[in-house]
């Protein structure tokens, strides 16, 4: 893969997720946007795998997501303090990082970002 196509994919990923955010919350962090960037790199990347699957992809990258949330909550929230999001009123949480409600609502995303990494891949061929 071209390093070009990464920095594309990158770029998207950082402002449609803080547009998301923006949308959904009214606000954003730049930690927020910097993530999405890479999760849509690692979408880009499952999609465009010989045989990928939609469901298996989806998967997988909802698996990916919250592990990545995971860590960039633990920077963000608990280390750095700067309490960007916090799920401690959600069953199940995990230091209040992550939460079985947020990794589905993963997956659900990951069935238009499947779609969208694979039109990429095709309009940058």
């Amino acid at each position: 893969m071209k390093l070009s196509r990464y920095i594309f994919v990158f770029l998207m990923g950082f402002f449609l997720y803080g547009l998301v955010e923006v949308a959904g919350r009214g606000y954003t962090h730049w930690t927020m946007c910097m993530t999405g960037g890479i999760v849509l790199m690692i979408l880009y990347t499952l999609s465009n795998r010989p045989a990928a699957r939609l469901a298996v992809t989806c998967l997988l990258g909802a698996a990916a997501i919250t592990l990545i949330e995971f860590a960039v909550g633990i920077f963000d929230n608990i280390i750095m303090g700067w309490q960007v999001w916090d799920y401690s009123d959600m069953p199940l949480n995990i230091l209040g990082q992550v939460c079985p409600l947020f990794s589905l609502l993963w997956f659900v995303l990951c069935i238009p970002a499947y779609f969208i990494c694979r039109r990429i891949s095709r309009q940058l061929l």
